[in-house]
């Protein structure tokens, strides 16, 4: 299943005109547009995931920021060190290596799900935590008042960093932006208000959260840098990353290559995501394997003297921590609606970090 990628230009265009109810929407629109939006949906819901080109968000930005990234991880770990948070979960500051441990590994329905999946399509076999890095960068206000603090930490620095704060923020503001479209694209080709998703992601606790995978030392074919899992959050999307390795899986159970062609964007469900759905769309499933085309890509770095760090280029958009996931609008009567009660996302989030060792 090759995912279609969608521009945003044309919706872009018209979309502060917009009223907020469906019923009139799609008059507003035409139906090119809202043929488009239920194209976003439509993907969402059977792949788990979208391809989208943002004029906002050029290649040349998205190099920058993996460019920075290198720089950062191929630092001592002596320097890294000070920028870890565990009281915050790990939600800000730099998880080292061998920290998170996959989904997989603790959840006993997960494997089973696994077992029975064709060969071909189960994920690579696990032997223990990620060997990844990620730094967690927060994006965007937080609340003056919350329940939730440790999920909605300041910033953290690293020290004597030229140019840090200014590309983080940049690349960040404009991964968000991405998101949002997608985000009321979707709520209106779900035939929800276009706000419905949007209007509970303001001083969310949106995170940039590049990845760091050292390649120099876990470059063998297949090496498994993030073991199979799904992501906590509402939509999580991706810049493209110099080194292919990324595996999804669509809701049919089919695994694909997580490929993202030049100049887009791949955006994929999150947990949250489901919740408000009452389970129409899935957290999308994924891994990060050192695959052939991980390998020579190796080779052609080593070749052009460049860095040999991993780095995705990824931002997390969450649903602010006080507000309460529930199915949305006519999700409420699915019939598996029952199996997402009312519940705030801080808490949520709290419980899924907590089952992969990001507890504090």
């Amino acid at each position: 299943m090759e995912l279609k990628v969608i521009d945003l230009k044309a919706y872009l265009a018209v979309m502060d005109k917009l009223d907020g109810e469906p019923s009139k929407i799609t008059e507003q629109l035409g139906p090119e547009l809202t043929r488009l939006c239920k194209e976003v949906a439509r993907s969402l819901r059977e792949a788990g995931a979208v391809v989208v080109r943002d004029p906002r968000c050029s290649e040349e930005e998205n190099e920058k920021f993996i460019e920075m990234m290198e720089r950062y991880y191929e630092s001592p770990v002596e320097y890294k060190q000070p920028q870890e948070r565990p009281d915050f979960h790990y939600q800000v500051g730099i998880t080292p290596e061998k920290v998170e441990i996959p989904r997989l590994l603790v959840d006993e329905e997960m494997q089973e799900k696994v077992k029975a999946m064709p060969k071909e399509y189960q994920p690579a076999t696990l032997v223990g935590s990620d060997l990844k890095w990620r730094y967690m960068w927060s994006v965007g206000p937080r609340p003056a008042k919350t329940r939730f603090k440790e999920l909605n930490g300041a910033p953290v620095i690293p020290e004597n960093f030229p140019g840090w704060t200014e590309t983080m923020n940049s690349w960040g503001y404009k991964m968000i932006a991405a998101t949002e479209v997608v985000a009321e694209m979707a709520a209106i080709g779900f035939g929800l208000p276009k706000d419905a998703f949007t209007s509970l992601m303001k001083q969310a606790p949106h995170v940039l959260g590049p990845t760091g995978s050292d390649l120099k030392s876990y470059g063998q074919e297949g090496t498994v840098l993030a073991g199979y899992h799904y992501d906590t959050n509402f939509l999580t999307i991706h810049g493209r990353s110099k080194f292919p390795a990324l595996n999804i899986w669509v809701k049919n159970g089919q695994k694909v290559e997580g490929s993202v062609p030049e100049g887009c964007l791949l955006i994929q469900t999150g947990k949250q995501m489901e919740y408000l759905t009452g389970g129409d769309c899935i957290a999308g499933m994924h891994e990060v394997v050192v695959t052939e085309k991980t390998t020579e890509a190796i080779k052609q770095a080593v070749e052009q003297n460049r860095s040999l760090w991993r780095v995705s280029s990824t931002l997390f958009a969450h649903i602010a921590s006080d507000a309460v996931l529930k199915p949305l609008g006519h999700f409420a009567e699915s019939p598996l609606a029952s199996n997402y009660p009312p519940m705030y996302a801080g808490e949520f989030i709290k419980q899924e970090l907590s089952a992969i060792n990001l507890k504090g």
